[in-house]
């Protein structure tokens, strides 16, 4: 078990981790980080004087999907602003029922394909746009997209709900999109950082998701006009959006950030110190590597491929059962008609509980990282989870055609397997993700992010269409 203390763990901006053993390649990876990562003379590492960069990099997380979470958490006010799509008046039910009935299908559509485009173009432009354009200019975009979508919360659609329902669909591309170039090179950025800011970029990402929970229990509770309730919302990310861009133009004028955002020495690579790799005569880096437009995917892909099989199926199993599954766990007492079993059950266990889960998960690793990223433990415990899909099948999921027996006859066992998810879902999700930029070059890092955040939405990609089957199958 390693107990993190920033002082003690991390006095490069890439950690190396050995085994028991300690092999060649751990041998070599360790002299690799120690020339990559030493301090020019008389550059002592400042100290993060009150946590500043953590705060900002849990701010950007925040900002990075608020935004996101809180259009997927407003159900009710796009069923209020589509619900013309679905009159009988019309004359036309089945054409115009499909917009309503599978407006979250559109929506996976309109968010997954542009992040997965938006990813690729990140990567080709590392090298050729710097990191501040593309961060200052993602987040003008967001903010730019939600004010849109904020004003339209006011007008009147309802004579033209098919072009609201196009001009949304476009917006929540576009936010997509430019949401994930965002936060792939945050992210990317971490990796010349300690580790706690690569979590403390992640834990942010949960909090946004609580926030959107807690605003949607707040809605069911007393809100009486959903336009006014969602304006609230809207307006809040968009005060938040605007926030971040101060936040970000803050960071390199803090002394710590501006350490780890010094560049790398070219020098490294010229010296007399040969850098082997995966054999003493291979280089780390192939030749003008450094200077390299694009940067380098095999070694990329080749470092981190146990890691990426671990986040893949991670947000895999996690995708497959939330909220898909989750969602649709009622309360055994609902008949009952009490308010926590009608209206507040699913909200509860399954959208604030998994996500206050997760946030524990993710803010764990800034203590405790266990097992490291060569680990045969970390792929175990990830295969692990697999036995949490067949547990949720067989809670009191509704409606069921196929399998019609309900073996866990209590309202507990929702709570403790969503608890169970979000939990394992943080903490081994954020130990492969902050693990990535830290075991190759610290060149490669912000690239390496990127292909991180690939990993990420294949396995989203992946369990949210196989969830659409394993739903039918119940």
């Amino acid at each position: 078990m390693a107990v993190v203390s920033e002082d003690d763990f991390h006095q490069s901006s890439n950690s190396t981790y050995r085994t028991a053993s300690g092999s060649l390649r751990a041998d070599q990876e360790a002299l690799l980080e120690k020339l990559l990562h030493r301090p020019p003379p008389g550059l002592q590492r400042p100290k993060d004087r009150f946590s500043g960069t953590y705060i900002i990099f849990f701010s950007l997380g925040i900002g990075g999907l608020l935004p996101w979470n809180f259009l997927i958490t407003a159900q009710e006010y796009w069923i209020f602003k589509l619900s013309n799509c679905s009159s009988p008046a019309t004359g036309k039910e089945p054409k115009d029922s499909d917009i309503l009935n599978y407006f979250e299908s559109y929506l996976a559509v309109a968010s997954t394909v542009p992040s997965v485009l938006c990813l690729l173009v990140n990567f080709l432009l590392v090298n050729r746009v710097p990191i501040h354009v593309r961060v200052l200019a993602s987040l003008t975009v967001m903010l730019a997209i939600f004010v849109v979508m904020t004003v339209l919360v006011k007008v009147d659609t309802s004579s033209w709900t098919h072009s609201f329902f196009a001009v949304t669909i476009v917006c929540m591309a576009i936010l997509s999109g430019t949401s994930t170039i965002f936060n792939s090179s945050v992210f990317g950025m971490t990796g010349s950082f300690p580790m706690r800011n690569s979590q403390a970029l992640i834990s942010g990402g949960a909090m946004a998701g609580i926030l959107s929970a807690v605003a949607l229990l707040v809605d069911l509770a007393g809100a009486s006009d959903v336009t006014d309730s969602t304006l609230a919302f809207f307006l809040t990310a968009d005060v938040f959006l605007a926030l971040c861009i101060g936040l970000y133009l803050l960071l390199p004028r803090l002394d710590y950030a501006r350490y780890y955002l010094r560049p790398v020495w070219p020098a490294v690579f010229s010296g007399e110190e040969q850098l082997p790799q995966d054999s003493p005569n291979s280089p780390l880096v192939a030749p003008g590597s450094s200077d390299s437009q694009t940067p380098p995917l095999r070694p990329i892909l080749k470092k981190t491929a146990g890691l990426g099989f671990c986040i893949i199926y991670l947000l895999f199993i996690t995708s497959l059962v939330f909220p898909a599954l989750s969602s649709n766990v009622e309360s055994l007492s609902k008949g009952s008609g009490s308010p926590w079993s009608t209206t507040f059950f699913v909200p509860l266990t399954t959208f604030l509980l998994y996500n206050f889960a997760d946030l524990c998960g993710r803010q764990i690793t800034a203590w405790i990282q266990m097992p490291g990223p060569r680990s045969k433990v970390l792929p175990g415990l990830v295969l692990l989870r697999t036995c949490l899909v067949p547990l949720f099948v067989f809670c009191n999921y509704q409606p069921r055609v196929h399998l019609h027996t309900v073996v866990f006859q209590s309202d507990v066992y929702p709570v403790l397997f969503t608890s169970l998810l979000g939990l394992s879902n943080g903490y081994l999700s954020t130990l492969a993700l902050i693990y990535g930029p830290k075991i190759v070059p610290r060149e490669l890092a912000e690239a390496t992010g990127v292909v991180m955040s690939f990993y990420v939405y294949l396995g989203l990609v992946l369990g949210s269409a196989c969830s659409a089957l394993l739903v039918h199958l119940i």
